[in-house]
């Protein structure tokens, strides 16, 4: 397997939100409303070993089960990120979910 500094990055999602990641060497895909469209360009992403994969959040939340899915089978990471018209907090949810699942608790909980 490759070092992942090797491998290329790429972020979905609307053009206005995935154009300025071209600015720091991440490659843009600007995604429409087309359900089909979107799950075939994550399971291309993931097969032509692409390290990280940033995903518009709400196209992260419509797709959940198959990045999951993706994430276990392939070695990229699929990240969600705010649309232009920002958070869902979906992010801040996923890293939750993970960091519970390894610790055994919910350490962002408050007190």
């Amino acid at each position: 397997m490759s070092d992942k500094s090797s491998r290329p990055m790429a972020a979905i999602g609307q053009y206005d939100t995935v154009l300025p990641f071209q600015a720091v060497g991440v490659k843009p895909f600007p995604v429409g409303e087309n359900s089909d469209e979107v799950k075939k360009l994550l399971e291309r992403l993931a097969r032509e070993n692409y390290a990280v994969v940033f995903v518009e959040e709400a196209l992260f939340v419509e797709n959940q089960d198959l990045i999951s899915e993706l994430n276990q089978e392939y070695p990229a990471s699929m990240i969600p990120i705010p649309g232009i018209r920002g958070s869902l907090n979906v992010g801040l949810s996923a890293i939750r979910g993970n960091v519970e699942r390894a610790v055994g608790m919910d350490i962002f909980a408050e007190k």
